[in-house]
């Protein structure tokens, strides 16, 4: 009876093994259908169009670009992302339209997707600001010959702005123009996300009606700043009220980010870990966005300087940007605001964002 009972639990967890393979293979394909349809929508067809990806020798490393557009003759525009670590391959559909009209180029930075998969943690030690920076012009210098073109348009968010203020900066010899969104200024920037975060906590709480979280805030409101303690209390209560995340939103694009073609279940595996692996040494307290202030640059650019700014923005509000923007000395400059835009406007408002390119950047960039 035993090894009766033992041969019907073997059979059945082969059943079920079974059962679980096929649903496997059935999400495998499916999805792999839905990247072929995903494929087939994004495909540069134009006789002058261009669709690359590719390896290339950057900083000693191989680092991963791709580059896509209707027509070659189109000004080249640079995407540095954020994250930092946080690769936009997979989340970047909706830019379809900003291929009519500029070569994209983006970037998986040092640490960060397919460049991470490719080193993994061997970059730890080169895993700086100055470094990258040298990355990002080396890279601009690859594109001008690669692409035939003298000068580029260089559009930086979040962290990506953090970085390529500093490339801008370096050497605006090689850019048309620098534009910038969730732009970063350095700590200021993070003690007004701050003290929005304490804010909303407070409006949370009175929504509870949870006078022992109002109470342990109102001292932190009344002086808001990141010390230790503050900052355990703003987790405390962001986890016990339920506090939704400052960064979420919506993408706009024909594509969800699970059936980006060409991008395998291994590229999500080093999406990850990149991010994880640079939000170590480039985040925090101990980061290059806390410890270097914009202002120590100076304030003076020979090149264009345009921020777009979601006005809704939690992670990097505008505020500090805009005081930032109206020192800044440039043979042009323009401010503008998003109405209703959050951190991600490229991203989800990506209609909004190229319009705001086309009427204000693309003058600039001359073919």
């Amino acid at each position: 009876m035993p090894r009766r009972a033992g041969r019907l639990i073997g059979i059945s967890l082969l059943g079920a093994a079974g059962v679980l393979i096929a649903v496997v293979a059935a999400g495998v394909g499916f999805r792999a259908y839905r990247q072929h349809l995903a494929a087939e929508t994004l495909a540069i067809r134009s006789p002058r169009g261009v669709q690359e990806g590719a390896f290339v020798d950057i900083g000693g490393i191989k680092q991963w670009i791709q580059i896509r557009g209707e027509d070659r003759d189109n000004p080249v525009l640079l995407f540095v992302h954020g994250g930092p670590g946080g690769s936009t391959l997979p989340i970047s559909s909706g830019w379809r339209p900003w291929e009519e009209h500029f070569t994209v180029v983006q970037w998986d930075q040092r640490g960060t997707g397919r460049t991470y998969g490719a080193a993994g943690d061997t970059l730890a030690p080169t895993m700086t600001l100055e470094r990258m920076t040298q990355d990002g012009v080396e890279l601009t210098e690859y594109l001008r010959t690669h692409l035939h073109k003298d000068r580029i348009v260089l559009v930086g968010h979040s962290w990506g702005s953090f970085l390529g203020i500093h490339m801008a900066k370096q050497r605006p010899d090689l850019f048309y123009a620098y534009v910038g969104t969730g732009q970063v200024v350095g700590r200021t920037t993070f003690e007004k996300a701050f003290e929005l975060t304490i804010a909303r906590l407070q409006t949370q709480a009175a929504s509870a009606n949870n006078n022992e979280a109002l109470a342990e805030l109102a001292p932190v409101a009344a002086r808001p700043t990141m010390t230790q303690e503050n900052r355990m209390i703003a987790d405390k209560w962001s986890r016990a009220l339920a506090l939704p995340p400052a960064d979420a939103f919506q993408l706009a694009g024909p594509v969800p980010p699970l059936f980006m073609p060409d991008f395998s279940l291994r590229d999500w595996y080093n999406w990850r870990k990149g991010a994880a692996f640079s939000a170590k040494y480039l985040t925090g307290r101990d980061g290059p966005m806390f410890q270097h202030d914009m202002a120590s640059m100076g304030f003076e650019f020979s090149i264009p300087m345009f921020f777009i700014e979601g006005d809704a923005d939690g992670v990097t509000p505008g505020g500090p940007a805009e005081q930032y923007f109206n020192q800044i000395m440039a043979p042009h400059k323009e401010f503008a605001w998003v109405r209703g835009g959050d951190h991600f406007v490229p991203f989800d408002r990506p209609a909004d964002f190229l319009a705001e390119l086309l009427a204000r950047v693309r003058p600039f960039a001359r073919n």
